[in-house]
């Protein structure tokens, strides 16, 4: 069955129904192009996605990716990343394989359509025509022979009339034999045009037409058949990536997996363990028997059995050691006023900002009256430890992984230099027997060079496996330090954050200065001589006057013109300097700064 044969006369049918194809296709290239832009979009917002919980770098969060937990969860990010990147790819194939390729296929079936449209109505005409010329034809016999019928009736009238002349007889009879003549022609004309007209519709209707829809239910047959292949790509585009998804998710499984609670709690030991031992039993201080404390105050300098770092702390030793005690009230938020000072009318006067007072700055001023003597390079709280090469500044545990690791690192170093110089030898000897290799004085300074740096490696070599060695038989007693300067660093870095020594080491190991500690600018003066004032990093002009009458504070004059030392944190406070040295807070909002 064809549409040539069964559907010769349903020419309408067969144009509506090709034209209905053909928008079918668009409608597909359409739902494909939308779905493209689907997976786009998703592939965009989990990229975003990713991109928004990766740890920047050296934020706090990659410093604690060494954690398995922390681990698997950026090891998820990534495969969500490659999971983006394949529904990207899905887009691609689509929109390259389907909305592409139908497209271009769309256009060949209109334009080849529209040609067998065409011929076929060429020949619908090429038969109107034909017909016309018969109907004509067929209209000019019948009146012709009418016509010639009327002569001959005329002549045989004409004849019997006892009146008419033999001339007129014989001019009737000449008139119906032209009128006779002329009809024959029209009739020979007529069959001529009517075989004409029959073979042509027999070439219409039996050979042209079905050749014309057989080429259409073709073309059709083919755009389905395409369009089909066009819903089966739909689908295996999808299916090849397939594979590469599942390991995706296969890789969250096994980021899921591979977290070890018990390894992160190791982890977490090996970076911030200390080394101290924890703080001993507090001794009996009997005032009944009229024991001088300051006496005990005088004895920092030769304790004998550890105590712990509150020892430092004179007087107030005997406070009990609180492992989670409250952060010090003498913190940014506590120099923070009741809200941002604004700046103040002049008829007005500022705001006074209120302080919380702290005792532990009682205990650094005691601190400061027993040790300051025998102190020689001790920096003001809070403030970053001075870094030193041997890793002094960081607790016996850590001093000693941080110099293993140096060492580690240096005889690396020192291999990759021997490994050289065997290389230079081995070539300066090539040299010496084949010279037209080369000239082997060439090799002296690279040599020379290899040697100096393997001496300089060997020489920090020595030097750190002696500062591992001390540190190794210091032992893991804070109090085994030889020195109280050692003692009050020690104190120091576990003081960075307001709170008391704690032997699971929560201080950091690079001593990270806690803001709040900035603000014993009056213990600053009293190491004047030992430490190197911070640089400022602006200047500030008064707007108004302040009296600095609170702890911590500076007074100011109207029109004074200050050095910054420290921003303003988010807590309405800047930290200043005067010419003479002494520095202390200010209200941000009460000055104009200028870098």
């Amino acid at each position: 069955m064809d549409w040539g044969t069964d559907l010769w006369d349903q020419y309408d049918i067969i144009d509506k129904h090709t034209q209905s194809g053909l928008e079918l296709v668009e409608k597909y290239v359409k739902f494909v192009k939308e779905r493209t832009e689907i997976e786009q979009n998703y592939a965009k917002q989990l990229r975003n996605l990713t991109k928004k919980y990766n740890p920047k770098r050296g934020c706090k969060e990659e410093q604690e990716c060494r954690f398995s937990n922390h681990q698997s969860f950026l090891d998820i990010l990534n495969e969500m990343n490659d999971y983006a990147g394949q529904r990207e790819l899905i887009a691609e194939n689509m929109m390259m394989n389907i909305c592409i390729e139908l497209t271009k296929y769309l256009q060949e079936l209109k334009m080849e359509r529209k040609t067998h449209l065409s011929e076929a109505k060429k020949a619908q005409q090429s038969l109107e025509s034909t017909y016309k010329q018969l109907d004509s034809s067929k209209k000019r016999f019948e009146r012709e022979w009418r016509e010639a019928d009327k002569a001959a009736q005329y002549a045989e009238k004409t004849d019997q009339d006892i009146n008419a002349t033999k001339a007129d007889v014989e001019k009737a009879k000449q008139q119906a034999n032209m009128r006779t003549h002329i009809a024959e022609e029209c009739k020979n004309d007529y069959a001529a045009q009517l075989q004409k007209y029959n073979q042509e519709q027999s070439q219409f209707y039996f050979s042209d037409v079905p050749l014309i829809f057989n080429k259409l239910q073709d073309m059709d047959e083919r755009r389905v058949r395409k369009l089909a292949q066009g819903y089966v790509l739909f689908s295996d585009t999808e299916r090849h990536v397939m594979p590469i998804i599942g390991k995706c998710l296969e890789g969250v499984t096994k980021a899921g997996t591979n977290v070890n609670e018990r390894n992160d709690s190791i982890a977490l030991i090996e970076q911030y363990k200390s080394g101290f031992e924890r703080p001993g039993d507090l001794d009996f201080e009997d005032y009944s028997q009229g024991i001088n404390r300051a006496s005990s105050d005088s004895s920092l300098g030769t304790l004998g059995t550890p105590k712990g770092p509150l020892e430092l702390l004179g007087k107030n030793r005997s406070k009990p050691f609180w492992l989670f005690s409250k952060k010090s009230k003498l913190s940014p938020s506590s120099l923070t006023p009741l809200s941002t000072p604004p700046a103040p009318s002049p008829a007005n006067g500022p705001p006074s900002p209120k302080f919380g007072r702290d005792p532990l700055s009682y205990c650094l001023k005691e601190i400061n009256k027993t040790v300051k003597p025998r102190i020689s390079s001790f920096r003001t709280l809070g403030r970053t430890p001075t870094v030193t090469e041997d890793f002094g500044h960081l607790p016996p545990e850590q001093r000693r992984k941080r110099l293993q690791q140096k060492l580690d690192d240096i005889g690396k170093e020192l291999q990759k230099e021997v490994d050289q110089s065997e290389a230079l030898e081995k070539m300066k000897d090539v040299y010496e027997k084949n010279p037209q290799m080369g000239d082997p004085a060439s090799l002296s300074p690279q040599i020379n060079q290899t040697a100096q740096n393997m001496e300089r490696l060997r020489g920090e070599l020595n030097k750190y496996e002696s500062w591992l060695t001390e540190a190794g038989r210091r032992g893991d007693s804070m109090l085994r330090r030889d020195t109280l300067r050692e003692d009050a660093l020690s104190y120091r870095s576990h003081s960075n954050n307001n709170e008391p020594y704690s032997p699971d080491g929560t201080h950091s190991e690079e001593g990270t200065p806690d803001p709040s500690q900035a603000i014993y600018a009056e213990f600053d003066d009293d190491f004047e001589e030992e430490e190197e004032l911070a640089a400022p990093i602006g200047q500030c002009t008064a707007m108004y006057n302040f009296p600095g009458a609170s702890e911590g504070t500076i007074t100011m004059q109207e029109g004074e013109v200050l050095s910054v030392v420290e921003e303003d944190k988010g807590d309405g406070w800047t930290r200043v300097r005067r010419a003479n040295g002494n520095e202390g807070y200010i209200p941000t909002s009460y000055v104009s700064i200028s870098k």
